[in-house]
């Protein structure tokens, strides 16, 4: 008996250093990121997401903190314009940071009129990053999701309108609800991947952009919201200057 107990002990001992082995190698290759971890080493590219929630920014501070990119909340479904989208597009283009703008998809309306109303906001600029649709859950729909038919009808018109007139194919923001529940499998393959993930890398295949904290704290914003999304780019900086300049995602 005390050799089977001694036995199952070295079991344990064994399994336990084999996860806390793999667990730092994760954190040293930067698949582990902690959640107030800002410009992390172990990546070249970082970036935040921002909406009026923030309030005004300060773009040159976010920029000497370490932020190469911004993706800018600029609509939602097919009337809502974020208040803030033109003074954040003009504040970190000045400051030397690349943007990208999004949108947060509405189940409530047509595709179509959603497309229209992000490219009467956001301009059509060559050094952009490509557009965003931003697919999660809200309200209702968080314990009720739509249907994937339903939510095929309005994201292929909107995408494909987006892509017709951005001239690229449109980034897609996924929670892995949203990912597993309407992409996988539905020929969305081509499409970049930004992937809220917190913390754990993002396990969808090929993603482009990893959300790895809601709660990062930066200085430089003044708005309702305290905390501030961080992202990274996955790729060198050299791949992330021609992401999305009519090229091949990577």
């Amino acid at each position: 008996m005390f050799r089977a107990a001694l036995r199952l002990l070295l079991v344990c001992a064994a399994a336990a250093a084999a996860v806390l082995l793999a667990l730092v190698l994760l954190r040293w290759r930067g698949l582990i990121l902690l959640p107030h971890e800002a410009n992390p080493g172990q990546w070249e590219v970082f970036g935040v997401d921002v909406s009026s929630y923030q309030g005004v920014v300060d773009w040159p501070a976010l920029a000497g903190q370490g932020v190469d990119f911004a993706f800018l909340k600029a609509t939602e479904g097919s009337a809502m314009r974020d208040a803030r989208f033109a003074a954040n597009w003009e504040g970190a283009r000045a400051a030397g940071i690349r943007v990208g703008a999004y949108h947060f998809l509405s189940y409530d309306s047509p595709g179509e009129s959603q497309a229209e109303n992000f490219i009467a906001a956001v301009p059509a600029a060559e050094d952009a990053l490509p557009p965003v649709v931003d697919l999660e859950f809200y309200g209702p729909y968080l314990e009720s999701p739509p249907e994937r038919e339903h939510v095929r009808a309005i994201l292929d018109p909107l995408l494909a309108r987006l892509e017709e007139h951005y001239g690229v194919k449109p980034i897609l923001y996924v929670t892995y609800r949203s990912y597993y529940r309407y992409l996988l499998g539905g020929g969305y393959g081509d499409y970049p991947i930004w992937c809220s993930s917190p913390t754990v890398f993002p396990l969808v295949p090929g993603w482009d952009f990893w959300q790895y904290s809601h709660t990062g704290v930066l200085e430089g914003y003044s708005g309702s919201q305290s905390c501030i999304d961080l992202n990274i780019f996955r790729g060198s900086a050299a791949r992330f200057q021609q992401f999305g300049l009519g090229q091949a995602p990577f």
